[in-house]
C-alpha cells in the first residue's frame, strides 16, 4: 500500500516515497502497485469520478478526467498561485474561466491505410499507434462531422507504409484542412485533391504549405471582425476561451486610445480593440501579419490599425517606440518575452495586459514589471485545455 501525496503540475501523482509518480490517481488516495505497473485504486479520493470519456484510458491524450471539475479548477488555480510565489509576488485571483466539453475547435488527427481500409485517430500517449477515438469529448461536433471527409482523404494522402496528418479546425463555411504526409504531389493528384474539397465541403486544403484549393475563405470571427489567418496558424483552442481572454484585454486596456499589440498573431485582440482604439500589430509571422490587415481592411467602423512585421525576441520595441501608446498588450509563445518585458518595464506605458501560456516564465515576467513600479492587479485562469494540464492566464498591470 502505497499514498498519493499529491500532483506534480503535469498531473502525475507522487508517491509517499519521494520518487515514484503514478498517472491517473488524485491526493489522498491509498493504491497498489503490481510488479507490472499496474496501478490499483484502494481508497478512492472524493474527487474521484467516472471518466466521461470512453477513451480515456487508451487515448492518453487527457490526463484529469478521473477529477472532478472542481477539484481540476482548484488545482489548475494553485499551479498559477505557486508560480507567481515562487517570484515573491502576490495578486488577486478572479474566478477560473473553462471551456466547455466539446468545444475544442482545433485538433490533430494521424491516419493510416490498413488491410481493412482505414484508422483516423490519436497518437497514444509517447507512441506511434494510432488509436480510434470516434467519442472524444474535447472537439467540436463540426471536427467530429469532418472524420468522414478526412477518412476519405487518407487514401489519397497516406501508404501502407507511412502515416499521415491532418491539422483540422472548424469554420463556419467547412473544415480547414493541412495535410502533413510523405506522399509526392502530382498534377493528377491535385486535380483529384480539388473535387474532393469540393465534394466533402472543405473550405481550404492545404497539402505541404501549398494551398489546393480555396473553396470559402475560413474566416475567424475575432470579437465581430473577421479574418482569414494562414493555414495553422495560431488560434485560441476555443470561442470560450477567446472569448474570456477578449473581454479581460478590452477591460484592461479601456480607456486607451492608442494601443500597441505585441505577438498579434492574425489579429485576436488588435481587430476587436480597433472598435475605440488606433491599435499598432506587431507580430513575427508575415502571412499573419498579412491576415490581419486585410480583416482591418475589409472591417467597418474600425479606427487605425496599422501593422510590422518584426521579430520580438531579437528586436524588441524599444521605450522612446513605445511612448506614443496609453496601453500595451503582449501574449507571448510558452518562453515568454524577456527581452520586450525589459523594454515595457523601462518606458512610459502605463497599462499592461498580459496574456501567456506558461505560468512559470508569466511569473518570471511579472516580476520584472513589479520590480520597476507596476502593480499586478490581478490574475485570471483560463482553461481551454480542458482534462489537460495546460494552464493559460490573462493579468492586469497599470503604474502610476
Amino acid at each position: 500500500m502505497a499514498m498519493i501525496e499529491g500532483l506534480t503540475h503535469l498531473g502525475m501523482g507522487k508517491l509517499d516515497d519521494g520518487r515514484t509518480l503514478l498517472p491517473r490517481v488524485l491526493p489522498g488516495e491509498e493504491v497498489s502497485v503490481d510488479q507490472d505497473g499496474t496501478v490499483r485504486i484502494v481508497t478512492p479520493s472524493v474527487d474521484r469520478v467516472s471518466p466521461p470519456c470512453r477513451h480515456f484510458k487508451t487515448c492518453g491524450g487527457c490526463a484529469m478526467q478521473h477529477a472532478s471539475d472542481a477539484f481540476v479548477a482548484d488545482w489548475k488555480q494553485e499551479i498559477v498561485r505557486k508560480a507567481i510565489a515562487a517570484q515573491g509576488l502576490n495578486t488577486v485571483f478572479r474566478d477560473i474561466a473553462t471551456s466547455p466539453a466539446q468545444s475544442r475547435r482545433r485538433a490533430k488527427f494521424a491516419g493510416q491505410r490498413t488491410k481493412k481500409g482505414v484508422m483516423l485517430g490519436f497518437y497514444a500517449k509517447g507512441t506511434d499507434t494510432i488509436i480510434a477515438v470516434p467519442d472524444c469529448q474535447l472537439i467540436t461536433p463540426g471536427l467530429h462531422d469532418a472524420r468522414a471527409a478526412l477518412e476519405a482523404l487518407i487514401m489519397f494522402a497516406a501508404s501502407r507504409k507511412s502515416h499521415v496528418s491532418f491539422t483540422v479546425t472548424e469554420t463556419s463555411v467547412g473544415p480547414d484542412i493541412s495535410v502533413e504526409t510523405e506522399k509526392e504531389l502530382t498534377s493528377q493528384l491535385r486535380m483529384e485533391l480539388a473535387v474532393f474539397a469540393q465534394m466533402h465541403g472543405v473550405s481550404r486544403l492545404v497539402w505541404q504549405d501549398e494551398v489546393i484549393v480555396t473553396m470559402n475563405p475560413p474566416a475567424q470571427d475575432f470579437g465581430g471582425v473577421s479574418a482569414v489567418p494562414p493555414a495553422g496558424a495560431f488560434l485560441q483552442a476555443t470561442k470560450h476561451g477567446e472569448a474570456v481572454l477578449r473581454d479581460a484585454v478590452i477591460e484592461i486596456t479601456q480607456g486607451a486610445k492608442s494601443i500597441v499589440d505585441l505577438f498579434a498573431g492574425s489579429g485576436t485582440f488588435a481587430l476587436p480593440l480597433s472598435k475605440t482604439a488606433e491599435i499598432h500589430a506587431v507580430e513575427g509571422e508575415a502571412d499573419m501579419i498579412a491576415a490581419l490587415d486585410r480583416g482591418w481592411r475589409e472591417g467597418k467602423n474600425l479606427k487605425r490599425v496599422t501593422s510590422e512585421t518584426r521579430d520580438l525576441f531579437r528586436r524588441p520595441l524599444e521605450p522612446d517606440e513605445l511612448r506614443k501608446f496609453d496601453a500595451a498588450v503582449i501574449d507571448p509563445p510558452r518562453a515568454g518575452a524577456d527581452a520586450q518585458i525589459a523594454t515595457l518595464a523601462a518606458s512610459d506605458v502605463k497599462v499592461i495586459a498580459m496574456v501567456s501560456c506558461n505560468p512559470v516564465t508569466f511569473a518570471r515576467d511579472a516580476k520584472m514589471l513589479v520590480a520597476h513600479g507596476f502593480t499586478l492587479n490581478w490574475v485570471q485562469v483560463v482553461d481551454q485545455f480542458r482534462w489537460s494540464p495546460h494552464v493559460e492566464v490573462v493579468a492586469s498591470f497599470t503604474r502610476k
